[in-house]
C-alpha cells in the first residue's frame, strides 16, 4: 500500500512592479490582503524573503519555513574588503596630512624661482681671472656650454631616474619610508634632483617631516612650471659643493682651477659624488673618499650607458689634482674687492665683471717672499703672520697679501688690521717740522727727554747729542721726534698726517710722536705715496671698472685722487732723509739693486709689531709682521724681517724696468759743526690762534685782534710781517714780494742756509741782502674729494658713486618686482603676478 507522501511545493514570492508574464500565466503573485487574517506584516528585505518557503501538508495545510542558509564570502573577498577600506582611510590621512603642511606654504600664486645671486666676475690688470666672488662664487653655465659628461655624472649620482619622474621618484620613496620607519629616524634621503632644487630655492636643510613633504609639493610644481632641462640647469648653477662654492662653476674653480666647461670626466664625476657629504668626500681634503666616491659614479654612468666601460677605466686612471684654498694668492684681494662693490654700484641685480688694477706678475712675487722669509724666519723670531700691500705713486693697488695662510684664516689684515706703526710713523713729524721752517740740517740734541712724566728712550738706550734732523730720522731716534712733535705741536701732526690719507682715529698727545696711534698696511703705504709721486695726495684703489657681463658700463675710475699735498721743495727733503735710512740707517736691508729708494722702518712697543714702508719712482710697498693675538715677537724689527721681505719682492719687481729717480733734488748739506741755531725754525703763526681773521688775502697783510700785522702766504700759513708803511732794520718793506721771494720779518736777523741758492757756505750767517731772503711759495690747488653717493630712489632718479645723476626711472616695477611710489620714494613689496591655481597647471586646466 503506497504511503502517503508530503507534497512540498515551492512558492516564489511575486516581484512587484511590472512583470514580465504571458496572458494565461498562472498568477500565485499575493499581496498583504491574501494572508490568513488580512493583517499586513513587516515588510522583509529581498534577500530575507528570497529564503522563506511555503509547505503544503497532505492535509491541506500550510506554513512557511527558511530555505537554505546563504553561503559567507570568501577569504580572499574579505581581504579585498579590507584592503579597500584601509587604504581610503589611508588616502584620506595622507590628504588631510598633506592638506595641513602644504597650507603652512605660501599661496600658490605667489610662487616663483628666486634669481639667481649675482656673481663678481674678478679680473686682473690683464684680464685675468682672480676670483669669483658672490653668494656663489662662480659663474652661471648653461648645459649646451658643459660637456654631457657633466650633467650624466650628476644624474648618474643624484636622481637615476630623473628623466621618468613628476618630481617625486616613487619607488625611492617607498624605500626611504620603509628605512625610515625601521630605523625609528625622521624621513631622510631619496630625493630627486627636482627635490633638492626645491629645497635649496625655497626652504631650509632641516630634517623634518614637514620639510620633505612641503619638499614634494614644491617639486611637483615645479615639474609641471619648468622643462627638465630648465630644472636640471638650474640645479647644476645652485647646489652646493662645499667649500664656499655654489654651482658646477664654482665647485670647478675651487676644487680644480679652472672653469666647469673644460671639466674632464674624471673631474666631473669626483664633483658628482662629492655632494651627498661635501665636506667628507672633498678632493682636497679628503681625496681617498672622493676616488672611492668617484668610482660609484662612473659605474653609475656605465650602468645608465651614458659612458662604455672603457671611458671609465680611463677616468678612473687618470690623476685628478685639486688645488688648495691657499694656492690662490688673489684670495684677499678678491674678498676685498666684493666688500667695495655696493659703494661703487650700489645693489647688483646681475652677474658683473670687475677689472681691477692687480698686476698678477707682482702678486705671485709678493705672496713668494711673504711665505719665503716666514718659513724661513718666522718661527725662529715667533711671527706668524704677515701684510703687504704694494701700490704704484698714483695708488693703484698692484699687489696685496692679507695674510700668511687664506685656507687658514681670510681676516685681511691689509686692508682690516689696525696695528700700532712705531718710528714708520715719525716721516709725518719730520714733514711737519719741515713745513714749519726746519730743514734736513736743522740740529737738534739727541738726550734724555721729559714730558709730564713720560720719558721715551731711544732703541739703542744710547744718546748722540747734537745731530741732524736727516740723521736723527735715519737713526729713528725717539727723543728728536718727540722734541720735534713738542715743538710744532701733536694736533699739527695729526693734521699732516690725515692730509697725507691716515683715516684712523688719532690722539694728538706727545705719544703720537712714536707711532702709538693704529693704522692699517693699505693707508701707511699709500700715504708714503705722496714723497715717491712729487707730493700729491692718493686715495689707493684697486677697482678701474665695472660692467655687466653685456658690456654696459656701471662704474669707470676717473681722476688722479685729492691733489697736490705736500709741496715738491719738501719732498725733496723727505726724500734726502729717508735714502738716508736705506744707506746708513736702521732699513739697509732694503737696498734696491740700481734704484733711488727710500723707507722707513717701525717697530712698536714691546716688539709686537715690526713695519718697513719705502719705495722708488715706480712702486710704493708697506710690510707689516707680528701675531693675530699681538703677542709680543723674539724681537722682530722694521729693520730685520719686515726689511727682508721687502728687499726681496721690490728687487724682483724691479728688473727689467728702467730706473728713475725719486722727485725732488734737494741736496743735504752736512751739518757737521753747525751751532744747533743755525737754522732757527721760522715763526709760523695761526691767524685764528693769534688772535687774527681767519682766512685773508694771500700776498697782502691784515692787522689781528692782538694789534699786529700778519700775511697769508700761498701755502695757506701765516706769517707776522711789519706794519704797512713802516720800515725796519734790514727788512724790506712790507709788501715788496718779487717771484720766488717773500720779506722777511725783522725779528728774525739771521737768514736760512736752505732757502738760497746763492748761498755761500764760507759766508757768515746774515751775509744775503737785507729783505731779499728766498722763501718758497707753496700753492694748494683746492681738493677735490670724490662724493660718497649710494643709489636714492624717490621721484624715480638714481644717483651714481660719481655723483652723477642719472635719468630717471619711470615708476613702475624695477628690479626684483619692487615698485618706488613717487614722491615719496616708499619701495613697496615685489607686486605678484596671479597664476593659475596649483591643481589646474598641475592637470593643464
Amino acid at each position: 500500500m503506497a504511503r502517503n507522501r508530503r507534497r512540498v511545493e515551492r512558492i516564489e514570492p511575486a516581484l512587484r512592479g511590472k512583470t514580465n508574464r504571458r496572458a494565461g500565466d498562472l498568477d500565485i503573485g499575493l499581496d498583504e490582503a491574501d494572508r490568513p487574517g488580512g493583517s499586513p506584516r513587516p515588510r522583509r528585505s529581498a534577500s530575507t524573503r528570497a529564503r522563506v518557503v511555503e509547505v503544503i501538508e497532505p492535509d491541506g495545510r500550510t506554513h512557511r519555513t527558511r530555505g537554505p542558509k546563504k553561503r559567507k564570502p570568501g577569504v580572499l573577498r574579505r581581504a579585498f574588503r579590507w584592503f579597500l577600506l584601509i587604504s581610503a582611510v589611508l588616502f584620506l590621512a595622507g590628504m588631510t596630512v598633506l592638506g595641513y603642511y602644504a597650507s603652512k606654504l605660501p599661496n600658490i600664486t605667489t610662487w616663483a624661482v628666486p634669481e639667481r645671486p649675482p656673481n663678481y666676475q674678478i679680473l686682473a690688470a690683464d684680464g685675468t681671472l682672480i676670483a669669483n666672488r658672490g653668494d656663489t662664487g662662480g659663474e652661471n653655465v648653461t648645459l649646451e656650454e658643459l660637456p654631457d659628461y657633466v650633467a650624466q655624472a650628476i644624474i648618474a649620482a643624484e636622481d637615476r631616474r630623473f628623466y621618468g619622474h613628476p618630481g617625486v621618484d616613487p619607488i625611492g620613496l617607498v624605500r626611504v619610508v620603509y628605512t625610515s620607519v625601521t630605523s625609528g629616524n625622521q624621513l631622510a634621503g631619496a630625493s630627486t634632483i627636482t627635490q633638492q632644487l626645491a629645497r635649496t630655492l625655497f626652504l631650509t636643510t632641516e630634517r623634518s617631516t614637514e620639510r620633505k613633504i612641503q619638499e614634494a609639493i614644491l617639486a611637483v610644481w615645479l615639474e609641471v612650471q619648468y622643462s627638465k632641462a630648465d630644472i636640471l640647469e638650474m640645479y647644476l648653477n645652485r647646489v652646493y659643493f662645499g667649500a664656499g662654492a655654489t654651482g658646477i662653476d664654482a665647485a670647478a674653480r675651487r676644487y680644480f682651477g679652472k672653469p666647469a666647461t673644460q671639466l674632464t670626466l674624471a673631474e666631473a664625476s669626483t664633483l658628482a659624488g662629492i655632494l651627498p657629504a661635501p665636506a667628507r668626500y672633498a678632493p682636497d681634503t679628503n681625496p681617498d673618499a672622493a676616488r672611492e666616491r668617484q668610482r660609484l659614479v662612473l659605474r653609475s654612468m656605465v650602468e645608465e650607458g651614458y659612458i662604455t666601460q672603457r671611458e671609465a677605466d680611463l677616468a678612473r686612471e687618470g690623476e685628478v689634482v685639486a688645488v688648495s684654498r691657499a694656492s690662490s694668492s688673489g684670495s684677499y684681494i678678491a674678498d676685498w674687492v666684493a666688500e667695495l662693490v655696493p659703494d661703487f654700484v650700489g645693489t647688483v641685480r646681475g652677474d658683473i665683471i670687475i677689472d681691477t688694477t692687480i698686476d698678477p706678475r707682482l702678486q705671485e712675487m709678493a705672496a713668494n717672499a711673504v711665505e719665503a722669509r716666514l718659513a724661513e724666519q718666522g718661527e725662529a723670531m715667533n711671527v706668524t703672520q704677515a701684510a703687504l700691500v704694494s701700490m704704484s705713486p698714483d695708488g693703484a693697488v698692484r699687489a696685496l697679501v692679507g695674510g700668511r695662510d687664506y685656507a687658514a684664516s681670510q681676516f685681511n689684515r691689509a686692508v682690516n688690521a689696525r696695528r700700532q706703526p712705531g718710528s714708520s710713523f715719525k716721516p709725518f713729524v719730520y714733514l711737519t717740522a719741515l713745513e714749519h721752517g726746519l730743514v734736513p740740517e736743522t740740529v737738534r740734541v739727541d738726550q734724555p727727554v721729559t714730558i709730564n712724566g713720560w720719558s721715551p728712550q731711544n732703541y739703542s738706550g744710547e744718546y748722540l747729542g747734537p745731530v741732524s734732523l736727516q740723521r736723527a730720522l735715519a737713526l729713528s731716534l725717539n727723543t728728536v721726534s718727540v722734541q720735534l712733535t713738542q715743538e710744532v705741536g701733536a694736533a699739527s701732526v695729526v693734521a699732516t698726517a690725515r692730509r697725507l690719507g691716515i683715516t684712523t682715529p688719532m690722539a694728538p698727545n706727545p705719544s703720537i710722536a712714536l707711532g702709538t696711534s693704529e693704522v692699517s698696511v693699505l693707508d701707511m703705504t699709500g700715504a708714503y705715496a705722496a714723497f715717491a709721486n712729487g707730493g700729491n695726495g692718493v686715495l689707493p684703489y684697486v677697482i678701474r671698472r665695472i660692467t655687466t657681463e653685456d658690456g654696459d658700463v656701471l662704474y669707470q675710475r676717473t681722476g688722479g685722487g685729492p691733489g697736490p699735498a705736500v709741496d715738491i721743495q719738501y719732498v725733496g727733503m723727505m726724500n734726502s732723509m729717508m735714502r738716508e735710512t736705506l744707506q746708513s740707517g736702521t732699513g739697509r736691508g732694503a737696498v734696491i739693486n740700481g734704484w733711488d729708494a727710500a723707507g722707513k722702518t717701525g717697530t712698536s712697543q714691546e716688539f709686537r709689531d715690526a713695519w718697513f714702508i719705502g719705495y722708488t719712482s715706480h712702486l710704493v710697498t708697506g710690510v707689516w709682521v707680528g701675531n693675530d693675538d699681538n703677542d709680543p715677537t723674539n724681537r722682530a724689527s722694521g729693520g730685520n724681517l719686515p726689511s727682508a721681505i721687502f728687499g726681496e719682492y721690490m728687487n724682483e719687481a724691479h728688473e727689467g724696468v728702467t730706473a728713475n729717480p725719486l722727485p725732488g733734488n734737494y741736496l743735504y748739506r752736512n751739518a757737521n759743526g753747525y751751532d744747533p741755531n743755525a737754522a732757527p725754525p721760522q715763526t709760523i703763526l695761526d691767524a685764528i690762534n693769534a688772535g687774527g681773521v681767519p682766512g685773508g688775502v694771500a700776498g697782502q697783510p691784515y692787522q689781528a685782534l692782538d694789534g699786529r700785522w700778519y700775511q697769508q702766504g700761498l701755502n695757506g700759513q701765516t706769517y707776522e710781517v711789519p706794519a704797512p708803511g713802516t720800515t725796519a732794520a734790514g727788512v724790506a718793506p712790507a709788501g715788496a714780494v718779487t717771484t720766488g721771494q717773500q720779506a722777511y720779518p725783522a725779528a728774525v736777523d739771521r737768514y736760512n742756509p736752505a732757502y738760497d741758492p746763492r748761498y755761500d757756505p764760507t759766508a757768515v750767517p746774515g751775509a744775503a741782502p737785507a729783505g731779499t731772503q728766498t722763501y718758497p711759495q707753496q700753492t694748494y690747488p683746492a681738493q677735490t674729494y670724490p662724493q660718497t653717493t649710494y643709489p636714492q630712489y624717490g621721484t624715480g632718479q638714481v644717483v651714481g658713486p660719481n655723483g652723477v645723476v642719472q635719468p630717471p626711472v619711470p615708476p613702475g616695477q624695477i628690479g626684483n618686482g619692487q615698485v618706488v611710489l613717487p614722491p615719496t620714494g616708499v619701495v613697496q613689496p615685489p607686486v605678484q603676478q596671479q597664476q593659475p591655481g596649483f591643481f589646474r597647471r598641475l592637470f593643464g586646466g
